[in-house]
């Protein structure tokens, strides 16, 4: 009995913390709104939800409920991370400064916003080329307002296209079993 117990004690130890998908998340980099590069490592222990956005698509209005969503699941561990992008049918061509007074003034955006980036192209954002591999559903970003879900381990646990609506049930459900299983 003993000798079971330290066998299944040293392959417990011997488990990585860490997988290398998580292991690749956490070592991508993003420029944040002071156009600094920021590691995605400070977000490790967090559930996250992903999202390109534009300021004039027709799912604009997403960021009101992804205000609500923050709110609602911010102390529990979820940080929405908003990356605007021109990509998509030019609906995206303020400055950061611009986007950031739009979302604030008019759906009292509080959680972060980066730097523009690119989806498209030779220049796509590092964190994209990942994201895009999401193994459940892999391919380019089509449209504004795509969502991944990240766990708290930094594994893509879940794509969204752009006409799955922040408080859609699926993907508040997923949201919840990231946070209550991984605490």
């Amino acid at each position: 009995m003993l000798k079971q117990s330290l066998l299944l004690f040293t392959l417990i130890l011997s488990q990585p913390l860490f997988s290398d998908e998580s292991k690749a998340f956490y070592n991508l980099t993003v420029k944040n709104s002071s156009n600094e590069n920021e590691s995605l490592s400070k977000y490790k222990g967090k559930v996250l939800l992903i999202v390109n956005v534009a300021s004039r698509c027709g799912f604009t209005k997403q960021y009101k409920d992804l205000q609500n969503l923050y709110q609602k699941y911010e102390k529990e561990g979820l940080v929405i991370l908003a990356f605007p992008c021109n990509d998509f049918g030019k609906q995206e061509p303020g400055t950061l400064e611009e986007i950031k007074t739009f979302c604030e003034s008019k759906f009292s955006v509080t959680f972060p916003i980066y730097e523009k980036i690119k989806l498209k192209g030779k220049e796509i954002a590092p964190l994209y080329n990942f994201l895009n591999t999401y193994k459940k559903d892999s391919g380019k970003v089509k449209w504004n307002f795509e969502k991944f879900l990240i766990n708290r381990k930094g594994e893509v646990v879940g794509r969204y296209r752009s006409k799955v609506k922040p408080m859609d049930e699926k993907l508040i459900k997923d949201i919840q079993v990231a946070l209550k299983l991984e605490n």
